[in-house]
């Protein structure tokens, strides 16, 4: 990992700072390490935060306009060069207006682009149905040769969006509207891509998550520690391609009850990259997956929605007591299955 030091942000800005302010920030300050780092955008500099970037190195800052499959176009361009681009849109035109180009220009040839993409999920609620992207997870994990990160807050952001300099081939960052309330108290924490990291551990029910579902499952195991003396572990699946398929079975084996909570349609996200790796283990568990439900989301500020879907704590805390009332096979030998 491409570590910096000397930032002009700490963990105690990340309270007032979002998450993209975070990357623009941190991305400013590993090009003043790589030469190699170069930027793009499609006329969203500003609302992307790679701006910073922008006015630190305009020589290395490229505009493109809107016209998002040129955008990733020229940075497969850019990477057959010898160059390390980092490309700055939203989600849904990422994935959605650029999907032929990120799939065939860039991953197709394994480039080291690397694809931040903000206002991810629900975060851009107001903006309605055109701005939400809930489809992410599914599409990208689908590419061949593509990393797929979803960082819990603009700590993990940071780190992520350092390791992934080194990290070869394409990687999608997906980061939200960035108001979303810090996860981690500071970043004196290892991050790795591809290694889930225990927030909470617990023995009853554990909690597969990432991006914003991170805070509000950890709140949730603890009302439900004080309310209804249950002890639910909470994992950070920040990576969802390639996934740690060690700390899903290791859950699985260790709780039996298994929830996965995302800012994503049901179809294709975490849950089913999830529950593919239980389903080829061949061990019996408890197993709900929540979300957005195969629907597209209503239309309303961020905070609004994640209480309307449920993403929230309070609704966490009613799926897991829900699923604490079904049984699992008592069996502990699975040698027969």
């Amino acid at each position: 990992m491409a570590v910096i030091t000397g930032t002009n942000w700490n963990a105690y800005d990340a309270a007032t700072m979002t998450s993209r302010e975070i990357y623009g920030r941190t991305l400013a300050e590993l090009g003043r390490h790589n030469e190699r780092i170069v930027g793009l955008t499609a006329d969203l500099a500003k609302t992307t935060a790679i701006v910073h970037f922008a006015n630190a190195f305009p020589d290395r800052f490229y505009n493109v306009g809107i016209a998002e499959q040129n955008l990733f176009g020229m940075a497969a361009g850019m990477a057959k060069a010898g160059l390390i681009p980092f490309a700055s849109t939203m989600a849904v035109f990422a994935c959605l207006r650029a999907g032929e180009q990120i799939r065939t220009d860039i991953a197709y040839q394994n480039l080291p682009v690397k694809i931040i993409a903000t206002h991810a999920g629900i975060s851009f609620g107001h903006a309605g149905t055109t701005h939400h992207c809930t489809e992410d997870f599914s599409i990208m994990r689908a590419i061949p040769n593509m990393t797929v990160i979803c960082p819990a807050d603009g700590i993990e952001t940071s780190k992520a969006v350092q390791a992934c300099v080194d990290t070869p081939g394409p990687v999608y960052i997906r980061i939200g509207r960035g108001f979303e309330p810090p996860c981690y108290e500071s970043d004196d924490y290892p991050f790795e891509i591809g290694k889930a990291v225990t927030m909470r551990e617990g023995t009853d029910l554990t909690i597969l998550c990432c991006g914003i579902a991170v805070l509000q499952a950890v709140n949730a195991a603890k009302t439900l520690q004080e309310t209804d003396g249950l002890s639910v572990r909470v994992v950070n699946l920040h990576t969802i391609k390639p996934l740690d398929e060690e700390a899903v079975l290791r859950a699985v084996t260790d709780t039996r009850r298994i929830l996965t909570v995302e800012e994503h349609n049901t179809v294709g996200g975490l849950g089913d990259a999830v529950a593919s790796v239980i389903a080829r283990s061949g061990k019996g568990c408890v197993f709900q997956k929540h979300g957005i439900q195969d629907t597209f989301a209503a239309i309303g500020y961020a905070e609004d929605l994640y209480a309307y879907y449920g993403l929230d704590a309070n609704g966490i805390v009613d799926k897991v007591r829900a699923m604490m009332g079904m049984e699992f096979e008592a069996d502990e030998n699975w040698d027969d299955e």
